[in-house]
């Protein structure tokens, strides 16, 4: 009897919350578009008992708004839609991300608004100034550490890279009595980062004793791609529930508060911190003058959504990040053209994946080189995706072309030149049906071509979005190898994987005629481009010393055509364009 007594008192005596952490998907520079989603996601996390709700970095105005926010109207339009929207947020605590304009200043920000009123506001502190970040441009970096109280709820709020440093705000929030630390963010994807990310964020808790709500945006945004996996851990680092990637979802989570004290409890390091700070934690004591409401029943398991396998994490991502990128610019069909290799069809799928197959159509362009196994598979692709087929034959611009020419061209013999007309007439046929019925035209062109040059500049360059800009050629196949796999049945020809690739811009032309094999090309790019090792440096690896110094001299010389492609989605780590950044004019001999 007891034992049951003690149970009882036990259990009266937790403290749990629900927090609601809304994964969504906004448009940037769309203020009152986002403001609606954020309004619709509080009406459901109310509904759904949450006490919290928590939206992403800088929801109100998309994210990255750029140079956006160089202009003091666009900060104080986004300053006057959190003003406005406060009080309506009736019964739940919202924390809301937004640019502040403030002193003078724009600051990266988080709106805490409690039951109707907009009690405070934070201001990241730590300003990502690399790879694709360039937040130190636009913003001022905070300088408070506030610690709010709800009745019996005590928790603080960080902003996206204020998680990713093992010190301050965090440490001071769990020294100051936080409990739990919602940080909202806005991480671009690259394959392989959630489960980074996982990691940094478990030991971020277990270190501070402390439990996390990390939430983050789900989104396609230019070049970039927000995934989603949002991700709830405790004090232990233990996950306690994340959300899926690439979608959007209120994902629902109890925190067990108490348990965050006894942990403490059982671990001196905080008392060990706290004596040698000499108690003082750097926080302040912000009170939201509204008791968030808490339940003394055991916490629900939270749903934990699965991590994607690698070949579906990509597609996923490159789905999402063209999908978005047509809506978000206004277009609803897209152009294709098909030459029966691997690069058009995995585009031309993506295509159908992202928009439907009614507003996908591809265009089979042959020459005089065009094989006929290459304008059967281009067919068969059509038929496989449903999507609307169109032959337009070059080889009449391509005669006329070459007629054209033939003066200026005497005494030589014939080479890249002539070849890369037929790529230049087909991307002038491209553009002309983008021109004529509003497509936009997807190129095809995939990252070890770009890298290397193996493309043509105003040819199959030529486009609104490079959708597999940034995915390496072995990878390419593999991702039409998981395709296929989850279609369960051939959807790209089984001919086009196994078939040597071609340009097919004269006889018997092959790749390997001027690549090394893709299996060796590839990871030698992964090498020089992404983690930005010396020839020496790869040699030592076991690469071919002439081989590397052909695909090193082939990627240095291109940088120029790579500043004229079109934007592409984002997957690795360190994509072209708003990663890596090299001069034009430069000589370079590491």
């Amino acid at each position: 009897m007891k034992s049951r007594t003690a149970a009882a008192k036990y259990t009266r005596a937790m403290r749990t919350v629900r927090v609601g952490l809304a994964q969504i998907d906004t448009t940037v520079g769309d203020i009152r578009g986002n403001v609606a989603t954020i309004s619709a996601r509080i009406a459901e996390a109310r509904e759904a008992g949450c006490a919290i709700v928590a939206f992403p970095e800088l929801a109100v105005t998309g994210y990255p708004p750029e140079d956006l926010v160089l202009r003091r109207s666009f900060c104080e339009a986004s300053h006057e839609a959190v003003a406005a929207l406060a009080p309506s947020i009736r019964d739940i605590i919202a924390i809301v991300g937004f640019v502040d304009w403030s002193n003078g200043d724009a600051y990266n920000a988080a709106a805490i608004i409690a039951n109707g009123r907009w009690v405070d506001t934070y201001h990241k502190r730590r300003l990502p100034n690399y790879g694709v970040f360039d937040e130190e441009r636009y913003f001022a970096a905070g300088n408070r550490i506030p610690v709010y109280t709800a009745g019996e709820v005590t928790f603080g709020v960080s902003i996206c890279e204020d998680i990713w440093y093992p010190g301050a705000p965090l440490d001071a929030l769990a020294l100051g009595g936080a409990e739990l630390c919602i940080n909202i963010n806005a991480s671009p994807y690259h394959r392989g980062k959630a489960q980074g990310r996982e990691k940094m964020i478990a030991t971020r808790a277990s270190d501070n004793l402390i439990a996390i709500a990390y939430l983050n945006a789900v989104a396609g945004q230019d070049e970039l791609v927000f995934d989603g996996a949002s991700l709830a851990v405790d004090a232990e680092g233990q996950v306690l529930s994340r959300g899926p990637q690439f979608r959007e979802t209120l994902l629902t989570v109890e925190f067990d508060l108490d348990a965050v004290v006894q942990r403490r409890l059982h671990d001196p390091r905080r008392r060990v911190e706290l004596r040698d700070r000499g108690g003082e934690t750097g926080t302040e004591r912000v009170d939201l003058g509204w008791p968030a409401p808490v339940s003394a029943r055991q916490p629900a398991p939270g749903t934990v959504a699965p991590h994607l396998r690698d070949e579906e994490e990509v597609w996923e991502a490159l789905v999402l990040g063209t999908r978005d990128y047509l809506a978000k610019t206004g277009f609803r069909q897209a152009v294709v053209g098909l030459s029966g290799g691997i690069d058009s069809s995995v585009v031309a799928a993506i295509a159908v994946d992202a928009i439907g197959a009614e507003n996908v159509v591809g265009v089979s362009m042959p020459s005089r080189y065009s094989s006929q196994h290459s304008r059967d598979d281009a067919c068969a692709l059509a038929g496989n995706l449903g999507i609307r087929y169109l032959t337009v034959p070059i080889e009449p611009a391509h005669a006329a072309m070459l007629e054209m020419l033939a003066d200026a061209f005497e005494g030589r013999d014939p080479g890249t030149a002539e070849e890369n007309i037929q790529a230049r007439q087909r991307g002038n046929v491209l553009m002309t049906l983008s021109n004529a019925f509003g497509f936009i035209t997807l190129t095809t062109g995939n990252k070890s071509e770009l890298a290397t040059g193996y493309a043509t500049l105003y040819g199959d360059m030529a486009g609104g979005l490079a959708v597999i800009k940034d995915v390496p050629k072995t990878l390419v196949f593999r991702l039409a190898r998981w395709r296929n796999e989850k279609a369960g049945r051939a959807l790209i020809p089984e001919n086009v994987l196994i078939k040597p690739p071609s340009a097919e811009l004269k006889p018997d032309q092959f790749d390997q005629d001027t690549l090394p094999p893709y299996e060796v090309l590839d990871p030698i790019l992964e090498a020089y481009v992404e983690d930005d090792r010396t020839i020496a440096e790869i040699v030592a690896a076991g690469f071919d010393e002439a081989t590397v110094r052909q695909v090193v001299a082939l990627v240095d010389r291109n940088e120029y055509k790579r500043r004229q492609a079109p934007p592409g989605v984002k997957i690795t780590a360190r994509a072209f364009g708003r990663d890596r950044r090299l001069p034009l004019a430069a000589r370079m001999n590491l």
